[in-house]
């Protein structure tokens, strides 16, 4: 199951992307699919075809694991 994380890179805008798995204490990289700033927009220091960035784990200061769409689906309005 991908978690959609936001990555704080110092000096850049917040990364908004998704992981397969969350980076354990040891890894060194961060694989992140689909990267974008926060708003949506492209990241002005990739090409536009990039779907895929490995970041090194000393460059990232946060990481912050938002929730799964499919949570918010599982409660609804209900209405007898």
């Amino acid at each position: 199951m991908p978690y959609k994380v936001i990555l704080h890179i110092p000096g850049e805008p917040s990364v908004i992307g998704e992981v397969e798995e969350l980076p354990k204490p040891t890894d060194t990289i961060v694989n992140v699919n689909g990267p974008r700033q926060k708003d949506g927009k492209d990241l002005h220091y990739l090409e536009l075809n990039v779907v895929q960035v490995i970041w090194p784990m000393h460059r990232i200061s946060l990481i912050e694991v938002l929730e799964g769409d499919e949570d918010e689906s599982i409660i609804g309005f209900v209405r007898e």
